[in-house]
């Protein structure tokens, strides 16, 4: 079962702003297209990336907004990244490792992104390239966000000011008048194999420029399953569990397919939709007694539950523990 790709709502939050801060209907256009509307208590949750390019072009064409994807890449900085992924490159002691942090992590970004270094004469290219979407039109606006993000990278060791020589997108896509003025000793490239920039290989030796006290990186290898269709909903779920969570149909139509197949590809996983949901509001209840000190009411709220009493007779089911027993557990002594 091949996954669906996701991404991190962090990556729809500015498409999200631009189109509130011009008075649109943001929270109208989210639902339209099954998309939660609280993104900001959500930036690290996945979601399908279907609906997010579907959501984008429509806003791009209901307010009549020229290159949407370049307007909300400016909105995004070194911060936005994923925290292992910035752990990891604020630990690279040279820009050249913290690339292969980047090729190595990507997946934490988008699940289906992959990166790779590639050498052109005294160049490398920094490339990217989303699996899953072929056939799918208007992907320069995600184009944009990956290549926006590398160069951010980059700036870490060289300097803030610094721009590629080329920006090229996978996509066959024409930057407007006003975006090229922003990069003024920039070429665009469209209709490429990858979407990628380039960096002087003279630049890979170069040492982090700012020394902010970053946490170290995590020390286990696992990033987001996304791999197959069964943990590809296991990331979604939780995006959508305070809002009401998706019917079964509405979350075949976001995995692209038919009900029939839907049904038939989880059982045979061995599981129905409603064991799914259950054990994703479970292990979502759970991070969160874990992680912080929300009241339990909060937690049961935010996990999908409909009030305490089934959230703890949910919780004991699956655990053997309350709620309150299990975050005790995990209370320093």
């Amino acid at each position: 079962m091949s996954g669906i790709p996701l991404a991190r709502c962090q990556f729809l939050i500015p498409f999200a702003d631009i189109h509130n801060e011009i008075g649109a209907p943001t929270a109208t256009l989210l639902s339209r297209f099954r998309l939660p509307a609280f993104l900001e208590e959500k930036a690290d949750h996945y979601v399908p990336l279907l609906p997010v390019l579907q959501f984008v072009q429509a806003a791009q064409r209901s307010q009549g907004l020229t290159d949407f994807g370049f307007l909300a890449s400016q909105r995004l900085q070194f911060c936005h990244l994923s925290g292992k992924l910035r752990a990891s490159i604020g630990h690279s002691p040279t820009l050249f490792t913290a690339l292969q942090q980047l090729c190595k992590w990507a997946p934490l970004e988008d699940t289906k992104l992959q990166m790779w270094l590639a050498r052109h004469d005294d160049h490398i290219r920094i490339c990217s390239r989303l699996g899953g979407t072929e056939g799918l039109r208007h992907l320069e606006h995600s184009h944009w966000l990956q290549n926006v993000l590398s160069i951010h990278i980059v700036r870490q060791f060289v300097g803030p000011g610094w721009m590629p020589a080329t920006i090229a997108f996978e996509a066959r896509y024409k930057p407007s008048r006003e975006t090229k003025a922003f990069w003024p000793h920039t070429r665009f490239l469209s209709d490429q194999d990858a979407s990628w920039i380039d960096v002087p290989v003279s630049l890979l030796s170069l040492p982090k420029l700012a020394n902010e006290h970053l946490p170290n990186p995590p020390e286990d290898e696992s990033g987001p399953s996304g791999n197959d269709m069964i943990n590809s909903l296991r990331l979604m779920l939780p995006s959508y569990l305070d809002e009401g969570a998706p019917t079964v149909a509405e979350m075949a139509d976001m995995a692209g397919m038919s009900l029939r197949s839907f049904q038939r590809k989880l059982s045979g996983a061995g599981l129905t939709y409603s064991d799914l949901l259950d054990r994703a509001r479970f292990e979502y209840a759970a991070k969160l007694l874990r992680s912080t000190e929300a009241k339990i009411i909060d937690i049961a709220l935010s996990s999908g539950y409909a009030d305490p009493s089934h959230f703890a007779r949910a919780f004991r089911r699956i655990s053997g523990v309350t709620p309150r027993e299990f975050r005790e557990t995990w209370s320093p002594r």
